[in-house]
């Protein structure tokens, strides 16, 4: 590996002072702004007066945007200020939304420790397909910011919350965009409800702006929002470069790891990277390297941390590590700023990220591998400074911050907004560009998200929501295009068999993989379960399987290179996806071995991701031209798609566009169940 070397930080950022934001918040009117610290439950009687200051800052102010980095007690600590001053009094609830699912379970077992109640009473959370809270005696809630934009959708004023706090509102995730917007419309009809708007940055001038209804004024006494700054302890992290640039800094995460372990002090690892397969082959390198270490040296325990491990996998990084062991936690950007994880001393930073990102031009969503914004990096290497002094090591000059973005850019004007559009719609607002973003998408964004929604049937030709259709497809907790299969289904005949794709789609990486011989022997158990058709029949095989007499067990996941937890969760997201048509009246049959209404069903939602075979083996988007590749994942990887038409679930970019969960279908198909999306000139132009 190419040689480490300090390197600069840059002023005010969250690694090089022991407060944040400090120099920032004083060049604004001071009167806008209230200091106070917050400790953790184990420090909590010496911050009584600073606690008593906060909650009458809540009586004062309608909505209150803090300031702190993560770490500082805001999340944890807060909730419980306001439900002991009888914020949760008379059956109301102190509601806290997180952008990530890992950090409503982590915070809420942690809060319900603390208040000395079992998880899912006192203090709960909602996740999508998992509620652990109780509807009449839980008084803090925790939830992802798109669980109660759903609750919205049945209670628009959110009538049972006294305070709503949406935490690291700076990530800009799509739904907290819209929670922002929403709360904003229902504080003018619930005046008494207040907003807690949490921001690990100085943007959280722009949510001041955006809120307080007397940004102009003179006089400050009229404000309605304020902010607030959080002070917490920031110990000093030393940042390290290479010396210059390396090709696969998932083989140099591992060396780093190992220099680390023998040459550093006590404490655990904290290794950014950008998905699934580059953090499990990171594992598997780590596991191979100890066999390598020095007689005596201790163990190595890595850890990885994503959004497709179940809530119970993702809880076990909080753990502390075994005698003369060594974490190594290993995960995407998850890690950032939405949990603290306790004893990380040294952090390793790949510099990159995965976001998703639309092109309106193409009409595909698309997974890019991208340098991470500075922003970002920052509140990477200031994971390892929350209990000790710590060292970050970056896997790439120095120099090459130049050419990173400041901050990274809200999702809702990089992504495909079509689920947001039709569940603002199905909150009663039709005038959607009308709509009070922080950031309004992009004109030519919302356009398409139309257009594609009026193919799918869900809007009239005035732009309104569907009934029943529409309004379905809008409650159903999974894509539209999904929704759209779902509730196609019956008239396929095979609601049974997308029931379960639906499912099995929800979870990732159903297949083990490994390297060596362990990969040849997953490749040949796979290849019992692989559908000619492609991936979406062979999940459906590898279910159908699992779920058969006496097979329901790890040791046969195991024998098979199956995840067994994949699939146990399937099972769950199944159960919950069949109470949707139970209740819609929606009859769930099978289509028994007529397989291709499956495959006619799956082209009336997914008809946007169609492709076509070119003579080198690539694939062109229909519509537009774009040039895709088969995913090595995929069943189809070694096959020929006989009709030489496919559609696809979504697109990885990293060396190429590539393909993911593909199935064959015909073309007619395509131009009849494509309610219009396919004009006929694009049609002729596709042939």
């Amino acid at each position: 590996m190419a040689f480490w070397k300090p390197g600069t930080v840059a002023p005010g950022s969250t690694i090089d002072r022991e407060t944040g934001n400090e120099d920032a918040l004083a060049a604004s009117s001071a009167n806008q702004y209230a200091h106070l610290s917050l400790t953790s439950q184990r420090q909590r009687l010496p911050v009584y007066k600073q606690r008593t200051k906060l909650l009458h800052l809540v009586e004062r102010y309608p909505v209150l945007i803090v300031v702190g980095q993560t770490g500082c007690g805001k999340t944890t600590q807060i909730p419980q200020y306001l439900f002991e001053a009888g914020w949760a009094a008379q059956g109301r609830v102190i509601g806290c939304t997180q952008p990530r699912r890992v950090a409503a379970t982590s915070v809420a077992a942690r809060v319900a420790q603390e208040v000395g109640s079992l998880l899912g009473d006192e203090v709960g959370y909602t996740i999508r397909f998992e509620d652990l809270s109780s509807p009449t005696r839980t008084r803090i809630k925790y939830m992802t910011d798109g669980m109660l934009f759903r609750e919205a959708m049945l209670d628009p004023l959110l009538s049972k919350y006294s305070v709503i706090m949406i935490d690291e509102a700076h990530e800009r995730s799509s739904y907290t965009d819209l929670l922002l917007g929403l709360l904003k419309k229902v504080r003018k009809k619930r005046p008494e409800l207040r907003l807690i708007v949490s921001s690990a940055t100085i943007d959280a001038q722009a949510f001041l702006n955006y809120f307080n209804s007397n940004i102009d004024g003179a006089d400050r006494t009229q404000d309605d929002a304020a902010i607030i700054s959080l002070e917490g302890r920031m110990y000093p992290v030393e940042v390290a470069y290479l010396d210059e640039p390396v090709t696969d800094y998932v083989r140099a995460a591992v060396k780093a790891v190992l220099d680390i372990h023998l040459k550093m002090p006590a404490g655990d690892i904290l290794i950014f990277l950008t998905g699934r397969e580059e953090i499990d082959r990171c594992a598997e390198d780590i596991t191979e390297q100890m066999y390598d270490l020095p007689a005596g040296a201790s163990k190595l325990l890595p850890l990885p941390l994503h959004a497709g491990l179940t809530s119970e996998q993702q809880l076990f990084v909080f753990e502390p590590a075994p005698a003369k062991t060594r974490k190594v936690v290993i995960s995407t950007n998850i890690a950032e700023a939405s949990i603290t994880i306790d004893n990380i001393r040294y952090v390793i930073d790949s510099g990159f990220v995965k976001l998703r990102t639309f092109n309106p031009s193409t009409g595909m969503d698309r997974l890019t591998v991208t340098g991470a914004s500075l922003a970002s990096l920052n509140q990477r290497a200031g994971r390892a400074g929350r209990t000790s002094a710590g060292k970050c090591f970056r896997l790439f000059p120095e120099p090459a911050l130049a050419k990173l973005p400041k901050s990274t850019p809200p999702e809702i004007c990089r992504s495909d907004i079509s689920l947001f559009l039709l569940q603002l719609k199905a909150l009663g607002i039709d005038n959607v560009l009308r709509f009070d973003y922080l950031t309004p998408p992009p004109s030519v964004m919302l356009a398409r998200a139309l257009e594609f929604l009026y193919s799918l049937k869900a809007l009239d030709d005035y732009g309104r929501l569907t009934r029943p259709l529409g309004m379905r497809m809008a409650e159903v907790p999974v894509d539209p295009m999904m929704a759209k299969i779902l509730l196609d289904s019956d008239e396929f005949s095979c609601s049974q068999e997308i029931l379960t794709i639906a499912a099995m789609t929800s979870v990732q990486n159903v297949f083990v993989t490994g390297e060596g011989g362990e990969g040849a022997i997953c490749e040949i158990e796979k290849r019992k379960f692989t559908a000619e058709e492609g991936d979406h029949l062979t999940l459906l095989n590898v279910y159908n399987a699992f779920t058969g007499p006496g097979k329901q067990s790890a040791k046969w996941c195991h024998s098979h290179r199956l995840n067994f937890r994949a699939l146990s969760r399937a099972i769950s997201i199944r159960g919950q996806l069949r109470k949707y048509l139970q209740r819609f009246d929606i009859p769930i049959i099978s289509c028994g071995e007529e397989e291709s209404q499956i495959r006619k069903c799956l082209v009336s939602g997914y008809f946007k991701n169609a492709a076509k075979m070119q003579p080198d083996g690539t694939y062109q988007s229909l519509r537009d031209r774009a040039s895709l590749s088969v995913h090595p994942s995929s069943v189809m990887f070694t096959r020929v798609a006989p009709t030489g038409y496919v559609i696809f679930h979504e697109v990885i970019e990293t060396t190429k566009s590539f393909m993911r969960d593909i199935t064959v279908v015909d073309q007619d198909w395509l131009k009849e169940y494509s309610g219009g999306y396919y004009t006929s000139r694009a049609s002729q132009r596709a042939k």
